[in-house]
């Protein structure tokens, strides 16, 4: 086989590389940002990250490359299973691919090692254990790698939420092998871990070209809701798996229900069988046997509900999981993301519930005290994945638009929706926005007033301080830091402590506030942060919900002001253009323009994109794909 440079009928052009998914993958087109990182391994040298969300087809990135490059494919993965299923599927499109794994025995391994110094194989998957043993990493060395692929690269980082020790032996396998390409790809990395996956692999950080790509789904509804206990949680697991799926006898199709223990996965499973549900449980805790056979009935919908720990999911190929709850929250955002990513994958509507109590905070807690093999962990460690887990819990307080929260976390800027219009955040922005513009306004003065708060403190103490300055409380530490004299103290005198550290948690899970990486942080002002504080108009911000009791039997007072009046006409245009591109792309309406976002065009009539980005619900993702036809159809209205 010629190399790619070499084969003229393989002249990397973009017809070519349609040719070979369609004739070698079967797929009509590729999936955004595929192309680039696929031309980019391609190149000569060739150091590449790829970072794209569960499902999101990062397999093809280095699987496409290796039936025209020269010689060998190397894949590094964890799971066997997946490694097992993707072979199989090579070689049902007639890709010579094999697997060498710990679960073969050991004629069959060497067998394969034969193959593999042969030249039998493009693509040969084996798992990171397998490269501490000497002959295999020799054989390897005798054959022509043309490419060496890092699957589930984060695994490498200790600041990642999955790391494995295993994965450290990846950088001396490089420095041996000296491969002219070399791909890492993951579902979850923050900016932070991609510069240690970058790092660990030994690879140029001039030189490596990253592809962020596809964490935006807007057709995933996220929520997050804090609860008194376990009694509740397993209430609100019920009534979600029945709002979403219906019928238990005949579900809209699957659910996977995450627990933090063994314990809670067994006892919820047989909640859930003893109301009617055919569920099943996950957990490492049981047999092989055990857990290959409900990943294979769940995947051929033999079983509608797992209730897992966060053994479950990695490799699971079903496009209809409806539902996706967290009873209790999971360590961080990388695995929350990976966990509920893995409800939708057919592009049709979905949800994902996560629910959160000072319980499992306090387990979690606990959690963070000891390494995997049970013994204390190490104070750099434990001080690691707590961090990890209060970014989660920054999540749970967001006061923005939560598919935005978690596109910043992992540094997509690009994809950012501008409020994603479903999420439960959203949901409430909208309807208050839309019957309340009182209430809306008022959010928008109390979230300056705290910011203003930060800014004025100057960095001089941390959010504790700064809550106390905010409620004109009288203490050492506002007293020491001049907080007294400041026109911020006291503008939230009639709130508690615990609702304005909520408020300031909130500005932190927005973006606009942040918090130094010292010894003792601090927070300041972001540059978003410094902009919405000075902005004019209303910010799209929702408040903490009131911690004090209410009256029994009260109710929210009911709305009292219309809808923004907008162009009625105009807007029935907009949405007949909005349904159309839905039609033509195959999905839900929602997932090119919210109806709100096309009142408000209809309303402000805007002439220049940049005016767009104004518009609730409109972010630079969809202003990119949709802001030129959206303003065609107002200039043609005029």
């Amino acid at each position: 086989m010629l190399t790619w440079e070499q084969d003229p009928a393989m002249d990397g052009s973009s017809d070519a590389l349609t040719r070979i998914l369609r004739d070698k993958f079967n797929l009509p087109a590729f999936r955004p940002g595929q192309r680039e990182a696929i031309e980019a391994v391609l190149g000569d040298e060739a150091q590449v990250l790829v970072v794209a969300p569960t499902g999101g087809g990062k397999s093809l990135t280095y699987q496409l490359p290796a039936t025209v490059l020269r010689g060998i494919t190397l894949v590094i993965s964890p799971l066997i299973a997946l490694m097992e299923d993707q072979v199989r599927a090579l070689e049902a499109r007639g890709i010579a691919a094999t697997f060498l794994a710990s679960t073969l025995d050991s004629d069959a391994r060497r067998a394969r090692v034969r193959g593999l110094l042969q030249g039998r194989y493009r693509l040969v998957y084996v798992a990171p254990e397998r490269l501490q043993y000497d002959g295999f990493v020799d054989a390897c060395a005798r054959c022509e790698v043309s490419l060496v692929a890092v699957d589930e690269a984060h695994c490498i980082a200790m600041w990642g939420h999955d790391f494995r020790p295993d994965y450290l032996r990846i950088g001396e396998l490089l420095t041996r092998l000296k491969p002219p390409r070399v791909l890492a790809c993951t579902a979850t990395a923050t900016p932070a871990v991609r510069k240690e996956i970058i790092e660990r692999l030994g690879l140029d950080p001039a030189r490596v070209r990253e592809f962020l790509r596809g964490f935006a789904r807007p057709n995933l509804h996220l929520a997050a809701r804090a609860i008194e206990g376990p009694r509740e949680a397993r209430e609100s697991v019920r009534r979600e798996l029945s709002r979403v799926l219906g019928d238990v006898a005949r579900p809209r199709g699957g659910a996977i229900v995450y627990e933090a223990t063994r314990k809670n996965t067994e006892a919820m499973c047989d909640e859930l069988r003893g109301r009617g549900w055919n569920a099943a449980a996950y957990h490492a805790g049981l047999d092989p046997e055990v857990r290959s056979a409900v990943s294979e009935r769940f995947a051929a919908r033999d079983v509608d509900v797992v209730v897992a720990t966060n053994a479950f999911g990695m490799g699971i190929d079903r496009g209809d999981i409806r539902v996706v709850i967290h009873q209790q929250p999971p360590a961080s955002i990388e695995s929350y993301y990976q966990e509920v990513g893995r409800a939708g994958r057919d592009g049709q509507e979905a949800h994902g519930l996560l629910l959160c109590s000072g319980v499992d905070i306090a387990l979690r807690r606990r959690l963070c005290q000891n390494s995997s093999d049970g013994q204390p962990a190490e104070p750099a460690q434990v001080a690691r994945t707590w961090g990890l887990f209060r970014d989660l819990l920054r999540y749970l307080d967001a006061g923005t638009c939560r598919h935005d929260f978690v596109l910043r976390y992992f540094g997509d800027d690009n994809e950012l929706l501008g409020g994603c219009g479903h999420c439960d955040v959203c949901t409430s922005l909208d309807e208050t926005q839309a019957h309340d513009e009182a209430a809306q306004e008022r959010a928008s003065t109390v979230a300056r007033m705290a910011l203003s708060a930060v800014a004025r403190a100057r960095q001089r103490a941390g959010l504790h301080a700064v809550a106390e300055m905010l409620r004109g409380a009288t203490t050492e530490r506002t007293e020491r830091f001049g907080f007294t004299r400041l026109s911020t103290f006291g503008l939230l005198k009639d709130h508690s402590q615990e609702w304005v550290l909520a408020l300031l948690r909130a500005l932190l899970a927005a973006g606009w506030v942040d918090l130094t990486p010292t010894e003792h942080p601090v927070p300041y002002l972001t540059a978003s942060g410094l902009r919405a504080m000075k902005a004019t108009e209303t910010l799209r911000f929702r408040l903490p919900r009131d911690v004090r009791p209410s009256k029994k039997g009260s109710r929210p007072p009911p709305p009292t002001v219309a809808p923004m009046s907008y162009d009625s006409a105009l807007f029935e245009k907009l949405r007949t253009w909005r349904n159309d591109q839905a039609r033509i792309k195959g999905w839900p309406a929602y997932m090119v323009a919210f109806d709100r976002s096309l009142q408000e065009l209809a309303a402000r009539r805007p002439s220049k994109l940049e005016q767009l980005s104004a518009i609730s619900g409109l972010g630079p993702a969809r202003i990119e794909a949709w802001g030129e036809g959206l303003l065609a159809v107002i200039r043609s209205s005029a």
